[in-house]
């Protein structure tokens, strides 16, 4: 069963150059922070939407920190939504950024389209193309910096100002809500989110 909380946070955002609070709604997640939003950890996946905001094609920038314990830190952000359950996603697994296995420094950055490709039909049907490794001197445990361009068709993911992901959009949905997202067991702490 998905739980909403609709909470008001001090934390800015910036939509364009213009700064108001966020107000979020949260799905299967407790939200807290101020200048940091955190999510907490729980089964199944999680997302604060933003609430009244609309993304369509763009630019979107946060810093995220996750941490090294396998299986347990999905962190990155949901865009096109539609409901809490039809949404476009880009995440990093930062548990699988320095490891020695080639395999699952392959599985450091995803793209999703629920609710029909989730990852493990992409991973099946399409393997490497949909996730990929990222540069292996970033720490898990620490923040870093993502920027995500969308267009019409394609998404690009960077972290730490390298290009690590670009996938052709798979959903029909061309605009919807954004929000910070978790996956399955796992909670994050996101701050700067730009969105322009």
């Amino acid at each position: 069963m998905l739980r909403y909380v609709m909470l008001t946070l001090s934390g800015i955002i910036g939509f364009a150059h213009i700064c108001a609070a966020q107000e979020l709604q949260a799905v299967n997640r407790t939200v807290s922070g101020d200048a940091v939003i955190h999510l907490n950890e729980a089964p199944g996946a999680g997302i604060a939407w933003i609430k009244n905001k609309q993304f369509a094609n763009g630019t979107i920038e946060f810093d995220v920190k996750g941490k090294n314990v396998l299986q347990q830190s999905f962190v990155g952000i949901a865009f096109h939504g539609v409901n809490d359950s039809t949404y476009d996603a880009i995440y990093f697994r930062p548990f699988n950024f320095q490891v020695p296995e080639a395999g699952r420094r392959s599985h450091a950055v995803q793209y999703i389209s629920l609710p029909a490709n989730d990852w493990p039909f992409l991973r099946e049907q399409y393997p490497g193309k949909y996730e990929h490794e990222v540069n292996p001197s970033t720490d898990p445990n620490k923040w870093f910096h993502v920027k995500i361009v969308v267009t019409d068709t394609e998404a690009t993911a960077y972290l730490n100002g390298d290009r690590c992901l670009t996938v052709t959009l798979l959903s029909k949905q061309k605009n919807g809500m954004i929000g910070y997202w978790v996956g399955n067991n796992s909670g994050g702490d996101w701050k700067n989110l730009t969105i322009n």
